[in-house]
């Protein structure tokens, strides 16, 4: 055998191009063979969650043609069972074409209609490559790529963030709102440009996290509503040419049904088609989410630094030991794995929202790696969102005293006597104690500029974590 020859049997098949041999236990074909040869770029592949939705379509499709006389009941059935292998993820090794193909994703949709035109056939009892089942003229009947790979790309990420990202979210956010509620009685100092400010409850922190995530779950949802509306039924261009007019509301009717989540026609076929700015949508409240989970994360590797050295507020759950040449020394690694998810989700939307701008005429030429990034997005955030949850979060213990001790020396419990003593007075009253080394109490209690009681009143930590009390100048 010549060096560079395969040894891999072949089948020859043609296509509008000519001949290609073919793998003969493949059960893609001949326009999947020159993908495969078009796109040698990456080892990345169409996700997982789209070649699923692909084959809901096919399903689908298969089902409603049917019912509306324009496929017979032998090849019907045999598609239908053969896009259920493609659902159930038994086909998953037949789906080789790389991310960076033709832009529509044509490579791909060609390459789930050949996988299951082949397949049915083999059901029918017809030979692999014999197009018993005919890709096009039966699988791909009443669709273009066109309207095919926008409506799988949204099918598989509402379907993710419905059964995957959602359910995270809403376990992060069970636990921080229970940290927030076990965390109000301890008080601690604020920090607003990493000086000290005023106090604040460590419960309300943790209040203010869990709001986060209350509203990224509602991003989330605002993005499956942008997501609802689907390209399917505007075949090439938008026009509906080869399509039945009920088709697409009665595929997309069983999609909604099986995913427990809500599809419709598009109202309008040319925006959904020419452009995906739901696409773009959908990413930019992830990227928010990301923001939101970012600035979490950062938080808790900030309180829980030390353990003699740092902040030292609250205590992390030690997972792994933190360094290969400092012996006893732990990490807050799960945080810092969250933020790398956080940084990749937000490089992720970049690259949405550049594809997004790939939109010529009536045609968007960047599904593919929009797909990519934005499914990956989805993916990161519910696992590494479920993962602070299971491995951080709800192990989180606080450091009562640590927090007491804190807010005792800092110098912003000044800021409650501005109201009676006026700005400038209680600036000073904050230097002179710095200068000296004590605290603000000791200073005005020696300067007497109030009585005991009133300053005790006045400088009680907890006073300071609720509003009312005197009206002045807070802080800046």
């Amino acid at each position: 055998m010549k060096q560079g020859q395969s040894s891999v049997p072949t089948r020859i098949e043609r296509d509008t191009m000519g001949e290609l041999a073919v793998p003969t236990e493949a059960y893609y074909g001949v326009q999947t063979a020159r993908a495969i040869e078009n796109f040698p770029i990456s080892s990345l592949r169409m996700p997982r969650s789209v070649i699923r939705a692909m084959g809901m379509i096919k399903r689908a499709a298969a089902t409603v043609n049917h019912s509306l006389g324009l496929l017979d009941k032998k090849p019907a059935e045999a598609i239908k069972r053969a896009a259920t292998e493609v659902v159930d993820g038994r086909l998953d090794g037949e789906f080789p074409v790389d991310i960076f193909q033709t832009g529509s994703g044509t490579s791909t949709n060609m390459n789930a209609n050949e996988v299951i035109s082949n397949r049915a056939t083999e059901l029918l009892g017809g030979a692999r490559g014999s197009k018993l089942v005919h890709p096009n003229d039966h699988v791909n009947l009443g669709q273009s790529s066109n309207d095919v790979i926008p409506t799988a790309i949204h099918i598989a990420a509402s379907e993710m963030m419905q059964h995957q990202l959602l359910p995270a979210l809403s376990r992060l956010h069970r636990a921080l709102k229970n940290k927030a509620k076990e965390f109000d009685t301890i008080v601690k100092i604020g920090r607003t440009h990493l000086q000290d400010a005023t106090p604040v409850r460590l419960g309300q922190e943790f209040g203010g996290y869990a709001r986060q995530i209350e509203l990224g779950i509602q991003r989330v949802k605002q993005a499956q509503a942008a997501l609802g509306e689907v390209a399917l039924g505007g075949t090439a261009v938008g026009t509906g040419l080869n399509c039945h007019p009920k088709f697409s509301a009665k595929v997309m009717s069983i999609i909604s049904k099986e995913t427990g989540c809500s599809f419709k026609e598009a109202k309008n076929h040319f925006e959904a088609q020419s452009a995906q700015d739901s696409l773009v949508e959908a990413s930019g409240q992830l990227r928010i989410v990301a923001v939101s989970l970012m600035k979490i994360a950062n938080d808790i590797r900030w309180l829980g630094s030390g353990p003699r050295c740092g902040l030292g507020e609250i205590n992390l759950p030690e997972t792994q030991p933190g360094s290969s040449i400092m012996p006893g020394k732990v990490n807050p690694v799960i945080a810092e794995s969250v933020t790398m998810v956080c940084a990749q989700v937000i490089g992720n939307d970049v690259t949405v929202t550049v594809g997004g701008q790939a939109a010529n005429f009536e045609l968007i030429v960047m599904m593919p790696v929009m797909a990519y990034n934005l499914l990956q997005s989805i993916e990161l955030l519910a696992t590494a969102s479920n993962n602070f949850s299971v491995k951080c979060i709800e192990g989180i213990k606080a450091n009562e005293e640590r927090c007491k001790s804190l807010i005792e020396e800092s110098l912003a419990m000044c800021t409650a006597l501005a109201p009676e003593i006026g700005y400038e007075a209680a600036a000073k009253l904050a230097k002179d104690a710095y200068k000296s080394g004590k605290t603000v109490r000791q200073v005005a209690k020696e300067e007497k500029v109030l009585s005991e009681k009133r300053l005790a009143e006045l400088l009680d930590p907890w006073r300071m974590t609720e509003s009312g009390g005197p009206v002045g100048s807070a802080g800046g």
